[in-house]
Formats: structure tokens, C-alpha cells, sequence
């Protein structure tokens, strides 16, 4: 379990194909942070719960498995691209953002940003059948990162990007689309562009709630 507060990033150091599966390598920007890691520790990358398989220096290697591969984006990273990273939430942590499984429900789209003061205002497309689950003010993952939703329109929402969140996470260097699988940095001020792939989780509390209802239903 997690929380969606990122806590360093990484850059994909390997990336090893293994059949349908893959084994990505992943250095860490914080060294504490990575000489911490165990073998076996759950790490949420971009979002995605991935077991630590093996140490390296500055970081670990871990298996995705192609059923993570094809619903999320993990299959679109390369070789120098960055990642938030989060590691486990623990009894003593504190939960600064809300509960996050690793379990990524979909691929959202953005659509659109625009600067409000110091704020960045992004509008992401979702699937259609992820939409029942969002709520004005509710919770939902992006990337792993914990965000507030502003709106919820037909097929899209819209989260306000803090300057924290962007200095913080990968969502600093999205450009066009393309950092995801590059790794590129984004020109100062700019943050998702339109076209850019995102892992999507919706909130626990929505889903358990759909499922309570169903039952009595």
C-alpha cells in the first residue's frame, strides 16, 4: 500500500526483455533511499506496484510481467527515461495523500494544461468505464502521484499541479508526449502536454463502495 506522495525519481538504467515479460533496472536519485531497499520491498514506479528482484548500486532490478506491461505504461519506457518512485507505506507513516494500492485501473490521455498563478491546471481523458469513479474534490493516482480531481466532465477531469508536485515528480518533464519514453526535460514552467500517456488509479474508497452497493443491489 501506498500513498501517492512521490519520494525521489529514477532513471531506467536496463531494460531486459524476457519473453513477454520485461526486468527493468532502476538508479535512484536519493541514495538514502535507495540503500534502504530490501530484496522483496513493494515500490511503487510511475504508479505501479513492482517487486524489488535484485540490489544494484544506487537501486534494484524488477520483473513486470506482461499483463502489467499492456495496462499500463511501463511498456513505453526506455532506456535514460525518468520515474516517481514510492516505497511501501508502513504503520508509522503518515498519510499525507490518500490510499493507493499500485494497482493501476487504466491509461488516461492528457488533453490539455494551462497555468492558473502558480498553479498548472491539467485536463486528462480517461476510459469511459473509470469515469463513474470520479468525484469533484474526490482522490485519484496519476502516475502514482496523489491529486485532488477540480472537475469531472463527460470523459475528463481536471487536477491542479502545485509547484511541489512539479518540481517533485516526473511531471516536470513531460513534453509533448514524449518524456515518458525519452526522458527529455521539459522547458521551464511547462508541465503534461497534450498526448502524453498516464497510469490512472481510482480511488479505494470509490471502488469498495461500488462494490458494497452492488451486492445489495
Amino acid at each position: 500500500m501506498f500513498t501517492g506522495i512521490i519520494q525521489t525519481l529514477a532513471v531506467i538504467s536496463t531494460i531486459e526483455n524476457r519473453g513477454d515479460d520485461r526486468a527493468l533496472t532502476l538508479v535512484l536519485s536519493d541514495t538514502t533511499l535507495a540503500q534502504a531497499i530490501k530484496i522483496g520491498d513493494s515500490i511503487a514506479i510511475n504508479g505501479v506496484c513492482l517487486t524489488a528482484r535484485e540490489l544494484v548500486k544506487g537501486g534494484f532490478t524488477a520483473d513486470v510481467s506482461v499483463e502489467t506491461l499492456s495496462c499500463s505504461t511501463l511498456g513505453h519506457l526506455v532506456v535514460g527515461a525518468k520515474v516517481n518512485v514510492e516505497t511501501a507505506l508502513t504503520l508509522a507513516d503518515r498519510l499525507g495523500g490518500h490510499l493507493v494500492s499500485g494497482h493501476v485501473d487504466g491509461v488516461g490521455e492528457v488533453v490539455s494544461c494551462c497555468e492558473q498563478a502558480r498553479a498548472v491546471i491539467v485536463r486528462v481523458k480517461l476510459p469511459s468505464a473509470l469515469m463513474r469513479y470520479m468525484a469533484p474534490k474526490g482522490s485519484v493516482a496519476i502516475d502514482g502521484v496523489s491529486l485532488t480531481v477540480n472537475e469531472v466532465q463527460a470523459t475528463e477531469i481536471s487536477v491542479a499541479l502545485i509547484p511541489h508536485t512539479l518540481q517533485h515528480t516526473i511531471l516536470q518533464y513531460y513534453q509533448s508526449g514524449t518524456a515518458v519514453q525519452s526522458g527529455a526535460a521539459a522547458q521551464p514552467g511547462t508541465a503534461a502536454q497534450p498526448g502524453t500517456k498516464v497510469n490512472i488509479e481510482i480511488d479505494q474508497v470509490a471502488r469498495y463502495v461500488e462494490r458494497l452497493l452492488h451486492q445489495e443491489a
